[in-house]
This record gives structure tokens, C-alpha cells and sequence, in this order.
């Protein structure tokens, strides 16, 4: 196999990893997209030459540059310099795996080989949902997002499930084509086999657990609120908050009655609230109040920026702001609000911040730079976070799991709401930061797997759109246009039955990520071993 070969098989299996995050093919183009660059890495085991590993690591590299290009270029609309960094550190930890993988494979056996890529690649996607510069955004599971009748199981296994299960597909359908190539026949026709029972089993026991299944729980109204500001010109600028409460109120308007019980707003909703100040009397909370009041069982969810001070002598957060002027320290958080006819608000803060724009990535040794992060919510700097899950309790006792922007693709983090007895989710966002690009499209379909993950429905209210409302089967069932101001109403069927994987959450990347430190010892102790002898 020459270069040029090798290259264009490369970049092949980028672009057919990039189809179903762009919505030009479904997500079972996964079931082969890796195919072409197993193919240069079976070349390039073969080959003799001392550095074609060097070679194989350039080509891997090549491969995922092109699929977190095409899939992710929609981020340089709002930070292109945040775009080339994630997406050239992305492909270039994808290309390390795949590396780790080849030499597992010319150190060891061909089938050990193969099993290190599936663990490898599964230890990785773990560790994006849970270090410090979590983007777990190209999940292989996630492709699937939008084949939600074929991918019920996920209430077992979560997205990881389907890595795995793509990730295997790929190996099969590589050794039907290759035992093909060289006339293999009978070890082609098992493998392929194999691969249909691989592929349709699973298939086949979903649709009948999506045709079977049924919402048994009470159904509560819910109005979801779609302001559509533009994040660009109009969310914060100065002298436009009265205008957007203006807009918020006129749409809760059209649609509340007597049995509506939750209204939610999206992300950022309210301009700077002050934490420490009367909600009553605040000038935003205050028309708020007043809807609550006229409608006793209504609850209204919305998000907001907001601040708290510290007091003097009060243990300051790793994110605490000196203020010149006024308290000597205070944070700054990306927050949801409940505002019902109790007294106090009950806050969330979102966690899951997203590195680059909300927090500095390891910022106990990077906080010299914190300065030089992008606006992206009417703050600068790493927010603070609330490092315990919270949900939400309405007037009728029913608690809800609140979710903001990004960390609607943390389905283990969520599980610890839903543990915490949340029966419903609200995601609260604000995608309009990625214009027409495919992100905002690809965000919603996220949502649908947290709805599989943990049989609970879910109110989507995005800014600028998509805003929604998705059943327990991951159906969305009613949706709103993009770039429209609008509001919905529908009902939602609350659950609390707890699912195998809200219980275990990623068991399958604990045990990939044990299983590939074994891989990773071993493979040091045989190469310290052929270096001595």
C-alpha cells in the first residue's frame, strides 16, 4: 500500500465517521466506518520497517482530524482559535489510542491487539466524561443518537454500550472483507455471519422493548419558553434585560392556566441576579412572583447568571473573584432558578462547565491564564460550580433534575440526580452560540439518549431553538422551529423506577480503563524485557 493509499483510506474513514454528526447519513454508517483505517494498520503491522509505527500514528492522526473537523467546525463561529485547539487535541488523543492499540498488536497477537483497541478506545471515552477537559461530544454512542427505536438497551448499558458496540462491528465486518480479499470464503461467510448477529440481535430485542414499552406514571403540563435572543447582538448587551423579561412574560402568558404545572426558560434567561438578594423584591423574580400568584401550583424554572459573595472570614472556592469595590470576594455561576410560592429560590448551579469558556482546564496550575478565556454567558473567568447533584421540588412535591447546556451529555452525572429521586429532566441551554451549524441539532439528539439512559421525560427549552419535549423511549414529540420565538405546552409522565445503568452508570469504561492499565503495564514490561535481552 502506497502513501497516497493509505491517506485516502485514512480521510475515508474520517468522512464516514462525520456522516451521522452532520445528519447526511444514520448512525449505522459507524458500523464501518473504522473498516478502511483498519485496513492501513494491518498494512503497516506488516510492514518492516523500523518506524512504521511512526507512519501508522500520522495516518490515525490524519483520520480523526478529518471526522472532528467536519463534525465540530460549527465552534468557530464563536471561538476559532477554541475550535482548532479541540479539535486538532481531540484527534490527536483518538490517534494515541489507535497507536497504543498497534503496538499492543505487533508486541503481542493479532486478537490481543484487537481487544485493546475495543478497551483502549472505551478507557478514552470515559476519561472525557470525567477529567478536566471533559468533551465527551463524539462518544462513538452518540452517533446513534437519532436511532433511538434500535437503541433501547441503552437504558443498560448508556452510550458507552454503543461504542462498544460499534467498535465490534467494525472488527467483524474488517475480517469479512479481509478474509474476502484473500479468498477466504468460509472464514469470510462465518465472520459475516457473525457480524449480522452482532448487528441484528440487539436491533431486533430493542424494537420490541420500544414497542412494548408504556409511561405509567401521572402527567403534568409543562410550558417550555423559547425567547429566541440573539446571543451575538441582543442577550448581553446593556439596556436590553427589560426587553427579554418583556418577551419571557409574554409568552409564559399565552399559554399558562390553572393546570399548568412547571414553566421552563432557558439558560441565561434573567441577566446577573445577586444570590444574597431578596428574590421577592427583585426586578426580574418580581413579575415572576406575581404569575406564581395568580396560579398557585405553578412553578417556573429559568436560568440566570448569578453571584454570591463571601463573607468575611468565609472559606473562599478555588473560583472566588476579588471585587475592588464591594464584597472582597464572590463567584460566579451559570444557574438555574426555581420559583414557586415558597419563599426561597431554590438554586442549581451547573457543574459540568465547559473548558475553554467557563473554566480553566487544571486551573490549580494554569490560573495565570484564566484571564485570556472567551466570553460565552456574560462572564469571564472559571465559574464557580455546586460539586453535589440538586434537584428540584415543586409545590407538589414532584422533584425534577435540572440540566444546563453542556452537561446534557454527561448521562452518568445525571444518574446521580435521578438516583436522588428526580422523576423528570429539564435541560435549560442556549445553543444559538453555533448559528445555523449542525451543533445545535446535534445537542438535541443528545438529549434523547439521557431519555433512553434514564426512562425519564424530558422539557427542552433552548434559546434560539431547538426547543422540545421527549418521552421515556427517547421520541421527541413535539418540537419547536429553529431561530423562532415561541412557546409549547405538553405533558410529561413522570417515573421513578431506576435503571440498570442509573444504578452502575459507565461500569463499562471502570472496567475498560482497569483493563487498559493491565494492557499498558504489560506492554511496558515486554518492551523493557526486549531491551534487555
Amino acid at each position: 500500500m502506497r502513501g497516497y493509499q493509505a491517506a485516502f483510506l485514512a480521510i475515508l474513514s474520517g468522512a464516514l465517521l462525520s456522516l451521522p454528526w452532520l445528519d447526511l447519513l444514520p448512525g449505522w454508517t459507524l458500523l464501518g466506518a473504522m473498516v478502511p483505517l483498519l485496513f492501513v494498520e494491518k498494512k503497516l503491522s506488516a510492514d518492516e520497517w523500523q518506524f512504521a509505527y511512526i507512519d501508522f500514528l500520522g495516518y490515525a492522526f490524519l483520520s480523526f482530524l478529518v471526522w472532528n473537523l467536519l463534525s465540530c467546525w460549527w465552534i468557530a463561529y464563536a471561538v476559532p482559535v477554541g475550535m482548532v485547539l479541540i479539535v486538532t487535541l481531540n484527534a490527536l488523543l483518538m490517534a494515541l489510542v489507535w497507536w497504543l492499540f498497534h503496538q499492543v498488536k505487533r508486541t503481542f497477537n493479532t486478537n490481543m491487539g484487537y481487544i485493546a483497541l475495543v478497551v483502549f478506545w472505551l478507557a478514552f471515552e470515559y476519561l472525557h466524561f470525567n477529567w478536566d477537559m471533559e468533551w465527551p461530544w463524539l462518544t462513538l454512542g452518540n452517533g446513534l443518537a437519532n436511532q433511538v427505536k434500535f437503541i433501547q438497551w441503552y437504558e443498560f448499558t448508556g452510550v458507552l454500550g454503543g461504542s462498544l458496540w460499534i467498535l465490534t462491528a467494525n472488527l467483524i465486518l474488517f475480517q469479512v472483507l479481509d478474509s474476502a480479499f484473500r479468498v477466504l470464503r468460509l472464514r469470510s461467510a462465518a465472520y459475516a455471519i457473525l457480524f449480522l448477529l452482532v448487528v441484528l440481535v440487539p436491533m431486533i430485542l430493542s424494537s420490541q422493548r420500544y414497542q412494548n414499552y408504556n409511561e405509567d406514571g401521572p402527567a403534568y403540563e409543562v410550558i417550555v419558553l423559547q425567547p429566541n435572543i440573539d446571543p451575538y447582538n441582543e442577550k448581553f448587551e446593556s439596556g436590553t434585560a427589560n426587553d427579554q423579561l418583556k418577551t419571557l412574560l409574554r409568552l409564559t402568558d399565552s399559554l399558562v392556566t390553572s393546570n399548568t404545572e412547571f414553566i421552563i426558560g432557558p439558560e441565561t434567561a434573567l441577566q446577573p441576579l445577586l444570590e444574597d438578594d431578596s428574590p421577592v423584591l427583585n426586578s426580574q423574580l418580581g413579575p415572576f412572583y406575581q404569575r406564581v400568584s395568580n396560579y398557585p401550583n405553578l412553578n417556573i424554572v429559568l436560568g440566570a447568571s448569578t453571584r454570591r459573595n463571601f463573607q468575611q472570614g468565609e472559606v473562599r472556592s478555588e473560583t472566588a473573584r476579588r471585587d475592588q469595590n464591594q464584597m472582597p470576594y464572590y463567584d460566579l455561576y451559570n444557574s438555574a432558578l426555581l420559583i414557586n410560592d415558597a419563599p426561597e429560590v431554590q438554586i442549581y448551579h451547573k457543574s459540568k462547565l465547559v473548558s475553554g469558556t467557563e473554566k480553566m482546564p487544571f486551573s490549580r496550575y494554569f490560573s495565570f491564564v484564566e484571564k485570556y478565556l472567551v466570553d460565552l454567558g456574560g462572564t469571564t473567568g472559571s465559574l464557580g460550580t455546586k460539586q453535589e447533584n440538586t434537584t428540584f421540588n415543586s409545590t407538589a412535591g414532584i422533584s425534577v433534575a435540572p440540566l444546563i447546556c453542556f452537561e446534557s451529555v454527561f448521562g452518568q452525572y445525571l444518574g446521580e440526580s435521578i438516583q436522588q429521586g428526580a422523576e423528570l429532566i429539564f435541560i435549560l441551554t442556549n445553543d444559538g452560540w453555533w448559528k445555523g451549524g449542525a451543533g445545535y441539532r446535534q445537542h438535541l439528539s443528545y438529549a434523547r439518549l439521557r431519555a433512553i439512559e434514564t426512562r425519564r421525560s424530558i422539557a427542552r427549552s433552548a434559546n434560539t431553538g431547538v426547543s422540545a419535549f421527549i418521552n421515556q423511549r427517547g421520541d421527541i414529540v413535539q418540537s419547536t422551529r429553529w431561530w423562532t420565538a415561541t412557546a409549547i405546552k405538553g405533558y410529561l409522565n413522570t417515573n421513578l423506577e431506576i435503571t440498570f445503568y442509573v444504578k452502575y452508570g459507565d461500569f463499562l469504561g471502570r472496567v475498560s480503563a482497569f483493563v487498559s492499565v493491565l494492557f499498558a503495564l504489560s506492554l511496558l514490561v515486554r518492551k523493557q524485557i526486549k531491551k534487555t535481552y
